[in-house]
């Protein structure tokens, strides 16, 4: 069966009439497309992954409006109302209809998600199955929060600590998103570890999460920025989020760096690899390696000098 997906669109200006017509003739919820001000928006998280170059495309003098109609429903008579609606109001708006599959997301979703390993040590393994492995098994809910291993940018953070983590080191994860990092760490080996969200969902949705892997009482997790809740030093510091906010951050991160610590930085896209890897070195870092994915980027760097 098939929902028929209701789009208007039209110029910024006319945002809240289009809400409005959609809302009162779906008698529900509606969904928004806008994306005027994305890259602020994105700076302000910094969990989540730098933003993909389809939704820089994006128009941002246009704004589109969602909603649905049940197979059961006319849609060629709803059509028809949202246009005398539109000529009503003198809004320039564009219309187009889509059939939409209706599925059981409930249960479907999950066919996406199935264990996965990584590196060498560790396996990220959904709640809702078993994984026979002498790996460490991280098991993760996808979807409460950014972070399910299955990104490139979280992908190559999850390679380095599965290298990187010896046994009894100090973790910091800045922007921890679902706390898969720092839970990634401490299942490899590490002695604690601290997570640092501006999100209070993220932190929540990791407190959740560490319950889930038995490691909430060596996971420390704050809502703040990295100034306000880092304390002490770090062996490894980890950061998967957006450049701008890792160029923000590195001139802190010295200061937070045990000596021979390791800073990882990820979360780049290949045409800003040139920019971080200069603020980095201006902070007082010195890179060593650099890995690619699938055009991202992971900066492994150190103090300069060790």
């Amino acid at each position: 069966m098939e929902w028929t997906d209701v789009c208007i669109s039209a110029p910024r200006a006319y945002a809240q009439q289009i809400e409005a017509i959609a809302t009162g003739i779906s008698g529900s919820g509606v969904y928004i497309e806008d994306y005027a001000d994305l890259e602020e928006q994105v700076e302000k998280i910094a969990h989540v992954d730098l933003i993909e170059p389809e939704l820089l495309a994006k128009d941002r003098n246009t704004v589109k409006v969602h909603f649905y109609l049940p197979p059961e429903q006319n849609a060629a008579e709803i059509a028809a109302l949202v246009r005398e609606r539109l000529a009503d109001s003198d809004v320039p708006g564009v219309l187009t209809l889509d059939g939409v599959k209706q599925e059981d997301w409930e249960t479907s979703w999950k066919a996406y998600y199935h264990a996965l390993p990584i590196g060498s040590r560790l396996m990220i393994c959904p709640s809702w199955e078993e994984a026979d492995t002498p790996r460490a098994v991280l098991k993760l809910d996808p979807g409460m929060a950014f972070g399910t291993g299955t990104h490139e940018t979280t992908a190559l953070c999850l390679e380095q600590l599965d290298a990187l983590v010896k046994g009894g080191e100090r973790v910091l994860d800045v922007g921890t998103g679902s706390g898969i990092l720092a839970i990634a760490a401490l299942l490899l080996g590490a002695q604690q570890a601290d997570g640092v969200d501006i999100d209070p969902v993220c932190v929540r949705t990791a407190a959740e999460n560490a319950r889930l892997n038995g490691v909430e009482g060596r996971l420390r997790l704050r809502v703040g920025n990295l100034s306000e809740q880092a304390e002490g030093v770090y062996q490894i510091i980890c950061a998967n989020i957006v450049a701008n906010a890792i160029i923000a951050l590195a001139p802190d991160i010295p200061a937070l760096l045990a000596p021979q610590g390791i800073f990882i930085a990820s979360g780049i896209i290949e045409e800003r690899e040139d920019e971080v890897l200069a603020a980095l070195e201006k902070a007082g870092l010195s890179p060593s390696q650099v890995y690619h994915k699938n055009g991202w980027v992971c900066i492994k760097a150190l103090h300069k000098g060790e």
